[in-house]
């Protein structure tokens, strides 16, 4: 780096210290479409100064040199870009400016994908024996926004792997990790807008990030949108049984009915009502497992049917469907939904439908699906079945999938299901 570039830089840096002496700090792991398209966008309006910690040098530099990114928020009727800043970034693999920006935060949040986590709690751990040094008594809040239903315990668990044993105290008690339902839709722009700015990430006007209120250590942070809510698992599988299975059923038939978009697989006559009814069934099963309201689980369901046919949003099926080993796993939205269903005397039609479609989904550029297809090929149905959905061949769930993996195999699509309300 040629000395006038350092100059530059480090006035940019200095800069952002300067005018942000007076905010609250935040620092976010993962400056991809969650970290940017929803956790920036709420500490934005919270008054936060942002420091993104991500992996992708080249957008951790255009986020550096704009003192920010653009936010465009998509809604149905509206479209407006937002400069979302003060905001730097670092790279992940710079312990030292992690360590002393966790030293610093107000609050941290996570949004790196559930398999990144164990990877992430080193440098978390780093930055606690430093905070722990300097700042004892200051209580540190981590908002995991990640699809995995036992999020905290996986990062605490791993950061105390990483924490020294005289640390374990200290973690539990100032460092609050917090549960998060995340539900907002966010998609990469098109590749020319990228180019333009590199900054750039679209995402739809959602405002609500539901919050595990128990997670909390000392007072709850004011966040823009933060809900904090009890009986937190209660949410975490509303989200995860209704709005996911919902988007995974209208990508997989989607895909095999070869759309490119969400949106125009949900205006398929073919698809939509099977993704109504996906809906449904976990709903009904959600309202005995957990007392949801019947009427307001269906209110949900047809907002989400709106949500879902945003074209502004420009969703592609490529990024719904994108990792299938993980979505068929035996508690995500797929299996888990219907099993839940099948607990409580509910038949998963449409939930087994959209499991068929998943098992055959085999989109080149997607490395987990070209490992389920040759997972597939290599010991067949029922071996996959049970080794990744954690079903026995010979189970319900098992034997109404088989006979709908067939059909779909085929090129038979099913018929649209008789209308149905909760």
């Amino acid at each position: 780096m040629s000395n006038l570039i350092c100059y530059g830089y480090h006035l940019r840096i200095a800069g952002w210290q300067r005018g942000n002496l007076l905010r609250k700090s935040a620092v976010i792991f993962g400056a991809g479409n969650v970290g940017r398209g929803f956790l920036g966008h709420l500490l934005h309006e919270s008054d936060y100064a942002l420091t993104f910690v991500d992996i992708d040098r080249e957008l951790l530099r255009a986020i550096n040199a704009h003192n920010g990114y653009t936010l465009r928020l998509a809604g149905i009727d509206r479209v407006q870009d937002l400069h979302i800043g003060p905001a730097r970034g670092i790279y992940v693999k710079d312990h030292s400016a992690v360590a002393r920006a966790l030293v610093k935060a107000d609050v941290a949040v996570t949004a790196v994908g559930a398999r990144a986590l164990p990877v992430l709690a080193e440098q978390i751990a780093i930055g606690l024996v430093q905070r722990a040094e300097e700042r004892p008594g200051a209580p540190l809040n981590i908002i995991i926004c990640e699809n995995l239903r036992n999020a905290a315990d996986v990062l605490r668990g791993a950061i105390r792997q990483h924490l020294p044993t005289r640390l374990h105290p200290y973690l539990e008690r100032n460092v609050g990790l917090v549960m998060s339902v995340v539900a907002r839709m966010v998609t990469s722009p098109p590749p020319e807008e990228k180019a333009a700015d590199p900054t750039l990430i679209v995402a739809e006007p959602y405002y609500h990030l539901p919050v595990d209120r128990n997670g909390f250590v000392g007072p709850i942070p004011e966040i823009s949108g933060l809900e904090p809510r009890d009986h937190f698992v209660a949410w975490v599988d509303w989200k995860l049984y209704l709005h996911n299975a919902g988007h995974a059923v209208l990508a997989y038939l989607g895909y095999q009915r070869e759309y490119i978009y969400g949106y125009e697989a949900l205006d398929d006559p073919l698809i939509r009502p099977w993704v109504q009814k996906a809906m449904q069934e976990s709903a009904k099963a959600l309202a005995v497992e957990y007392a949801f309201d019947p009427d307001k689980l269906e209110r949900d369901i047809q907002d989400l049917l709106v949500r879902f046919t945003n074209r502004h949003l420009g969703d592609p099926i490529s990024r719904l469907a994108r990792d299938p080993l993980r979505k068929l796993a035996p508690s995500d939205r797929l299996v888990g939904a219907a099993t839940l269903c099948l607990r409580h005397d509910v038949s998963p039609e449409a939930l087994a439908w959209g499991i068929a479609a998943a098992l055959l989904y085999d989109e080149p550029s997607d490395p987990q699906a070209q490992e389920l297809q040759a997972r597939l090929k290599a010991g067949g149905l029922d071996q996959v079945l049970n080794e990744v959905c954690g079903l026995s061949p010979h189970g319900n769930l098992a034997v109404m999938i088989r006979p709908r993996y067939e059909a779909l195999k085929e090129g038979k699509m099913p018929s649209s299901p008789p209308e149905a309300t909760l």
